[in-house]
Order: structure tokens, then C-alpha cells, then sequence
């Protein structure tokens, strides 16, 4: 009587659960450091811009904030070399349009620099800066620039020290917002839908007039 074959051992099936550890076991590794990467690009914009070195614009007024910037490199104190500095005769005198012009000729970031309130020569030059200044950053707000590219400082002649610190402060900051969408040579996707014109400007800014020496 011949003798009957083992038969084949029946090989065990996967369950749904089983199934799925599996797949997500053999899940290429570089499609999750693809993931990786996706989610660190929209992690923040310091990331997104590694290599940014921004231009900043800064509007010193003569006789305090230029001679703090003076006396910071007098007392051989490192900034950035990103600021490049404008001497005014007073803070008041630097109207909205040069502010909005500054952004438009390829500044990052830009700020004004005026004497410590009530210390102002011509009385009343640092008051019509801030205002000034306050306006301009709705403005940027409202066109999607970003008000935080600008903004008032107010410190006296001896605060060499101060004026350092600000350059390194406004760097950072606009390092971590990017280049500005307006800068030549950036995207037309990355440019504000709509710019105001040198009138409204002036009217949005409330211009209240020059400042008059004594």
C-alpha cells in the first residue's frame, strides 16, 4: 500500500493590522525625508533663508543718533555691516514717501533714528517722526509688506552702545521676515497686489509739514 504525502503546511495570512505595519515598515526613507524637509520649510521664515543678508536703511538724526553711531565706532564696537546710515538734520524730516521710496529702491528693512523725546533740537522733530513712522507701518500692513520692516528709535548722542544693539536687532528681525517682496529682482508672486500712490502716501502718512530750524 503506497504511502500518503505530507501535504504543504498552509502558509499563515496576514490580517488587515498585520497588513498595514507592513506597509508602512517598507515605506521608502526617502520619501519620509521629504516629509521632513516639506514641514521644516514651513517651520519658519529664519530657516527658509539661510544664506539672507538683508539691506537696511537707517535715517539718523545729525545731532543725536549720528553722533551715537559716531561714537559707537569710535569706541571700535562691532554691528552689522548691513546698515547703511543716512545723516538727516532732524528725525522730522524725513517724510513718508522717502520712507515708502527706500522699500521701493530695495531696502529690507528701514528705521528712523531720532533724539530721546523732549531732547529734540527743532522741539517737536521726533514726535512728527513717530507719528510718521506709526502711519507708514499700517501702510506696509495693508499692502503686505509688513509694518515690523520699519521702525522709530530714539536715543541720545552719548548711547553709543544702544546704537550697536539696534543694528544688531533690526538685522535679526529682518532676517527672520526674508527678503522683501518689493526688492529688485523678487517674484512677481512674492509683490503686494497693490501699492498706493506718492498722493495717498502722503495723505495716508498725515504729513503735518517741514521741520524749521530756529
Amino acid at each position: 500500500m503506497a504511502s500518503k504525502e505530507p501535504e504543504a503546511a498552509a502558509e499563515p495570512v496576514e490580517d488587515g493590522a498585520a497588513a498595514g505595519a507592513a506597509e508602512d515598515r517598507a515605506m521608502p526613507a526617502e520619501a519620509a525625508e521629504t516629509g521632513a524637509a516639506e514641514t521644516g520649510a514651513a517651520g519658519g521664515t529664519g530657516s527658509s533663508h539661510p544664506d539672507f543678508e538683508p539691506k537696511i536703511v537707517a535715517f539718523c538724526c545729525y545731532y543725536c543718533a549720528y553722533s551715537a553711531a559716531d561714537l559707537a565706532g569710535s569706541m571700535r564696537l562691532q554691528y552689522p555691516a548691513n546698515i547703511r546710515i543716512i545723516e538727516v538734520p532732524c528725525s522730522g524730516k524725513v517724510d513718508p514717501v522717502i520712507l515708502l521710496k527706500a522699500f521701493e529702491e530695495g531696502a529690507d528693512g528701514v528705521y528712523v533714528a531720532g533724539c530721546m523725546e523732549g531732547d529734540c533740537h527743532f522741539l517737536k522733530g521726533n514726535f512728527r517722526a513717530k507719528r510718521r513712522v506709526q502711519a507708514v507701518k499700517k501702510i506696509l500692513d495693508e499692502i503686505g509688506l509688513d509694518g515690523r520692516r520699519l521702525e522709530m528709535f530714539n536715543l541720545s548722542a552719548a548711547m553709543g552702545t544702544r546704537f550697536a544693539e539696534i543694528a544688531e536687532e533690526m538685522t535679526e528681525r529682518i532676517r527672520q521676515l526674508g527678503p522683501s517682496p518689493v526688492r529688485p529682482g523678487a517674484s512677481a508672486a512674492a509683490r503686494p497686489a497693490t501699492v498706493p500712490d506718492g498722493a495717498a502716501e502722503h495723505e495716508a502718512a498725515g504729513k503735518q509739514g517741514e521741520v524749521k530750524p530756529e
